[in-house]
């Protein structure tokens, strides 16, 4: 499937956004997301961007007070998904203007609206700014 789930993350541990593709519980989530938080926060900037936790491979990477956080198969190849995560902060970016933790949290559908046009479960379907941006766009235009 590739990826399993993308989270955005303060650098309090604070869940800022999550995006599952694959079903767990609540339980499960909280747990596993705190897990996981606690793990690459606590790691330099000079380690890898790359940790493995549980069944999943964790690839990273912190964008100003943003930590994005990608869980994938263990077979899934990790440049591939830090290029993923580049992207996607770029296209807030380019959305946003300069993407930040309180963007995120004023315009959290519009961030979920971004990452599913990117991903239909768990593959990567969109990797073009324009096509990902439009219909978010569009939808501004209605209001």
């Amino acid at each position: 499937m590739g990826i399993r789930f993308v989270l955005m993350v303060n650098k309090q541990g604070q869940t800022r956004l999550a995006q599952y593709y694959e079903w767990l519980t609540l339980e499960e989530r909280r747990a596993l997301e705190g897990e996981i938080v606690r793990k690459c926060l606590a790691r330099t900037d000079q380690q890898c961007s790359f940790v493995e936790h549980r069944n999943y491979k964790i690839v990273y990477r912190r964008y100003a007070s943003l930590f994005f956080l990608v869980g994938v198969d263990n077979e899934e190849n990790e440049l591939a998904i830090l290029e993923f995560i580049h992207l996607l902060v770029e296209t807030m970016d380019r959305h946003f203007g300069n993407v930040c933790e309180l963007d995120i949290m004023f315009h959290l559908e519009k961030a979920h609206f971004m990452l599913e046009e990117m991903v239909m479960n768990g593959c990567i379907v969109e990797t073009s700014k324009s096509n990902i941006l439009s219909p978010v766009q569009l939808m501004e235009k209605s209001y």
